[in-house]
């Protein structure tokens, strides 16, 4: 693999990236100082990823000037300054604080890794989706030798939340599938079960449903391509697999799965409040349909009172509290990045890989989660773009 031996840029800014990407909020509280709580460890990261980033920039060749497609990256920087800038006429219960410090962050995020990937995305892209592997695989482990389940019986690790539980696993699976093809060996694939349990142990029915999807969409994209043998082979994997969890798996597998997605999904029709939940932000759309009710303006006007943090939409969220100028911006910047990465450009295996990652976490992101839960999702946006905009060239032998 000699895309890690000789890569044209620093391994460090994107290792403190995704560390701060996948790590969430944390604050020192969480770990034992309850004095040091004003400790973002999310900002200390970022300044240490952004110091290295500067330095891997200078110390980078300078070809020639190229013109590169990044107006989806204008206006997505556009549609957060926009999201910010409404925490002027918030409602007064808001959370205007943590939630600019969020978006602040994940404008940063983004920016930094376009801008990372961009110095190489052949070693920068495939090196994400090794750590997201090893990331998976250290989160399943936790979870199921650490952590345990939680009071509802649902499988997280680390303090994070089952939904983002989920994306960790699911994003694992879809780095396995990378690196085999990267590698063109299966030996990554043999993680996949791992993956696949403990995703399921999080019962997380929308990041599975939004797993399966993305699967689908994949494999109905590269149907003329498969063979016989090798359908074959997938399927008495998978059926291997998925005997493997059943012999394997935690008592609480089958209780879990009986109850959260027999019971409760298939015969209750239970969806955990989410259609309340939706049809209220929907609500608030509609009574501030021109520039929405503000920054957390759901929160300040109705999740305050009925204690419900967010509209566990992305979508219906940025309705809600930017009206039609915050949905008019989200959909020029996917519109723009669509554009950006359609047909594969440069590298579409690479693209088509980063694509599936920013769709997967997008779809969950419209049944669960806040603005800054979806940061995964425009960090593998960042890294299609650059993927599929950045010209092949010559590889050079650069120390690290």
């Amino acid at each position: 693999m000699s895309w890690l031996r000789t890569p044209r840029v620093f391994l460090a800014p994107g290792l403190i990236l995704i560390v701060v990407a996948i790590g969430g909020r944390f604050t020192l509280d969480r770990a034992g100082y309850p004095d040091l709580a004003w400790v973002d460890l999310r900002v200390v990261g970022l300044l240490v990823a952004l110091a290295v980033l500067i330095v891997d920039v200078a110390r980078r060749p300078h070809p020639s000037l190229q013109t590169r497609k990044e107006g989806w990256l204008v206006a997505t920087m556009l549609f957060f300054l926009f999201q910010i800038a409404s925490a002027l006429w918030a409602p007064p219960a808001s959370r205007v604080g943590p939630q600019t410090l969020d978006l602040v962050l994940m404008g940063a995020l983004v920016v930094a890794f376009y801008v990372y990937a961009v110095g190489d995305p052949d070693a920068v892209v495939r090196t994400a989706f090794l750590l997201f592997y090893i990331a998976a695989i250290i989160f399943a482990l936790a979870a199921l030798f650490i952590n345990g389940p939680g009071e509802q019986g649902r499988y997280s690790a680390f303090g994070g939340g089952p939904n983002v539980f989920v994306r960790i696993e699911i994003l694992g699976i879809i780095s396995a599938v990378a690196l085999a093809l990267f590698t063109r060996r299966l030996l990554p694939l043999l993680a996949t079960p791992l993956f696949g349990l403990a995703a399921v142990l999080s019962g997380s029915r929308a990041g599975l449903l939004a797993g399966a999807a993305v699967g689908a969409v994949a494999l109905f994209k590269i149907r003329r391509k498969l063979h016989p043998g090798a359908i074959a082979g997938a399927l008495a994997f998978v059926t291997v697999a998925v005997a493997t969890i059943w012999a394997f798996a935690p008592p609480a597998f089958t209780n879990l799965f009986q109850e959260r997605f027999v019971e409760q999904t298939v015969q209750d029709r239970y969806l955990s409040d989410r259609t309340d939940i939706w049809a209220a932000a929907w609500r608030l759309a509609v009574e501030h349909p021109l520039a929405g009710a503000g920054l957390d303006g759901f929160y300040g006007l109705i999740g305050v009172n009925q204690i419900v943090e967010y509209p566990h939409n992305y979508v219906l969220g940025v309705a809600a509290e930017g009206g039609l100028i915050g949905i008019g911006l989200l959909a020029a910047a996917i519109l723009l990045w669509t554009t950006t990465v359609r047909g594969g450009g440069h590298r579409p295996q690479l693209t088509g890989l980063a694509v599936a990652a920013a769709v997967f976490v997008g779809l969950s992101s419209l049944f669960s989660g806040d603005y800054y839960d979806s940061r995964l999702a425009w960090m593998f946006a960042a890294m299609a773009a650059a993927a599929a905009t950045v010209p092949a060239r010559v590889r050079e032998e650069v120390p690290v």
